[in-house]
């Protein structure tokens, strides 16, 4: 690798890295004609940071130039920083020759936008083509939708990638007005619901057509900056799941403010680190609306705008709604188990399956992978007690938080306590 090279990919390589939609997961590529790599199989590693960032990919920019001026973003173009830019062929061959040397398990691949949208997406889609049509690269690929491209350029960029995914950036349009003017919403979610249509036509194709083309497998994600602007956890939740609903996307990503520019006046002054503990909780509630049946409004409401940041927004919500419990385990609907804190999906299957055999006894719960310590406030069994004096859900909160070995709980700032 010459000196160039390597001066470019330590730019761009760290210019990337607050962008942190990068899950590999999803997707359904396979090996074909001795190509290489293979996402399906042996492809990509699910290796993580310990704030949740993915970093089994390259992860690169095509360039740091950017036409834009977007107050939180590290390559506005008033921010004086070493620009680069990458030609199509050194990312192909960057790809192919750390994937070969067991570097990398695939690309994500974003940029900042240089002359235009379409210019700037007609490089990128032209990196993702030469792996695919001659490079026969077959690993993971997950690729950046430049906002205001040309439905040719997504439709077409959509055949070669596992994922696309294009950012929201703000959860507001008054935040993203003040901070990001000259970016909107509606351009966004017109891209976002061009690569939808084109998914939906597709599988409508393939009950009457043999061989359809795959198109985007891992599907659409978006990405949100949380604590810029002062908006709410509902303000967020309820963007999310808005998006989740119209677009079908398969995440949404909420990365905490980074403070990367002091000369703003209106951006918070935040520390040195981003809200990880909010960011978290987040994180959590996305996973209740998508896999514990929680309708947005459930989490977060007009009385309860911000999350509580001391315990998961399961738990708050439980702790909220002592009428619903407690619930008995021996007859209770899954629905209903699913949101006992302390009782995951699979816990909850594993419960429903364990009652076909006898009765739900507290020795079984632990064998099962409960968190007995925190669902015991909140779940009557077989063996419990026909009596038993009712804990107030402000002693119950109380007890969970005593017993808790959380080191983020343990770091709360009086700051963080506050939701930004």
């Amino acid at each position: 690798m010459s000196d160039r090279i390597r001066e470019k990919l330590h730019i761009l390589a760290d210019a990337a890295k607050y962008d942190v939609s990068c899950s590999s997961s999803g997707s359904n590529r396979k090996n074909k004609d001795k190509g290489l790599g293979d996402a399906s199989r042996s492809g990509i590693c699910h290796t993580f940071t310990e704030d949740g960032r993915c970093v089994s990919l390259l992860k690169i920019l095509f360039s740091n130039v950017c036409i834009y001026d977007c107050a939180y973003c590290v390559s506005r173009r008033s921010n004086d920083v070493q620009r680069a830019a990458f030609t199509v062929q050194e990312v192909v061959d960057l790809t192919i020759n750390f994937y070969r040397r067991n570097y990398i398990e695939g690309l994500f691949l974003s940029s900042g936008i240089f002359k235009s949208a379409d210019h700037t997406m007609e490089r990128m889609m032209q990196v993702v083509r030469k792996l695919r049509l001659e490079e026969n690269f077959n690993g993971y690929i997950h690729l950046k939708t430049i906002p205001g491209a040309s439905p040719e350029l997504i439709h077409e960029a959509g055949l070669y990638a596992d994922r696309m995914s294009i950012n929201l950036e703000m959860p507001t349009e008054t935040g993203l007005k003040i901070y990001a003017p000259e970016k909107s919403h509606q351009e966004v979610q017109k891209d976002l619901g061009l690569v939808r249509d084109r998914l939906i036509q597709l599988k409508d194709e393939r009950q009457i057509i043999k061989h359809v083309p795959k198109y985007v497998p891992a599907g659409q994600t978006t990405q949100m900056v949380v604590g810029a602007h002062q908006e709410s956890d509902q303000d967020v939740l309820m963007m999310a799941d808005h998006h989740y609903r119209e677009f079908k996307l398969k995440r949404v990503y909420y990365s905490g403010y980074i403070p990367i520019n002091s000369e703003h006046q209106l951006l918070p002054v935040v520390g040195s680190a981003p809200p990880l503990l909010r960011e978290n909780r987040l994180y959590q509630s996305d996973w209740l609306m998508r896999f514990y049946g929680f309708a947005a409004s459930e989490i977060v409401n007009d009385q309860h705008p911000n999350l509580d940041l001391e315990v998961d927004p399961k738990l708050s919500w439980a702790l909220r709604h002592p009428e619903q419990f407690p619930v008995d385990l021996n007859c209770a609907e899954y629905r209903m188990i699913l949101r006992v804190p302390g009782i995951g999906v699979k816990s909850a299957k594993k419960i429903i399956d364990a009652r076909r055999f006898g009765k739900i006894h507290t020795d079984l719960l632990k064998r099962l992978g409960v968190a007995y310590s925190r669902a015991r406030h909140f779940i009557r069994c077989e063996d419990s007690p026909s009596f038993q004096k009712e804990l107030q859900p402000h002693q119950i909160r109380q007890n969970i938080l005593e017993n808790s070995h959380s080191k983020y709980i343990k770091q709360l700032s009086p700051q963080l306590s506050l939701g930004f």
